[in-house]
């Protein structure tokens, strides 16, 4: 059983603080007031934390079951984060860097940035390595590029 409430999960407001609930499930309470789930798991001397969620989107018996499969994953020698990267499949190239522009739009200064990106990508890297999932990506191909010279 965890030691913590949703009224003691509420009333945390310390920056900095990490209120430990049992069974390697923290409450983490950030800088900017923010508070996190995070799970802790050690397994043959190796020490992971596992993110799981905002405190404010996942409540604590949520937060508590999370931990509880975590815990369970690994105790089988799985990697959660892996398995679930893997049940979401493996993005292509084009999908990975709408990703990448879409987490890093937000701190550029200009709009234009981002249309100028998807532009180039469009033009000069999507007709040939789009279509491609990005592990299968592991290094340069010339014949990858129109003029059959690599470019660096």
């Amino acid at each position: 059983m965890g030691k913590l409430s949703a009224s003691a999960v509420k009333a945390a407001t310390r920056p900095g603080l990490r209120i430990g609930d049992g069974d390697g499930l923290f409450l983490v309470v950030q800088p900017g007031g923010g508070k996190n789930w995070v799970c802790r798991v050690q397994k043959n001397g190796n020490r992971r934390d596992f993110g799981l969620g905002s405190a404010s989107k996942v409540s604590l018996a949520t937060a508590r079951e999370r931990a509880r499969e975590i815990r369970a994953w690994v105790e089988l020698g799985l990697d959660p984060i892996f398995e679930r990267r893997k049940a979401q499949g493996i993005p292509t190239f084009r999908q990975a860097a709408a990703r990448v522009i879409a987490a890093h739009s937000k701190t550029w200064r200009n709009e234009k940035h981002e249309k100028q990106w998807l532009q180039t990508l469009d033009a000069y890297v999507f007709p040939y390595i789009g279509h491609v999932q990005v592990h299968e990506i592991n290094g340069w191909s010339s014949s990858n590029w129109p003029s059959g010279r690599a470019m660096m």
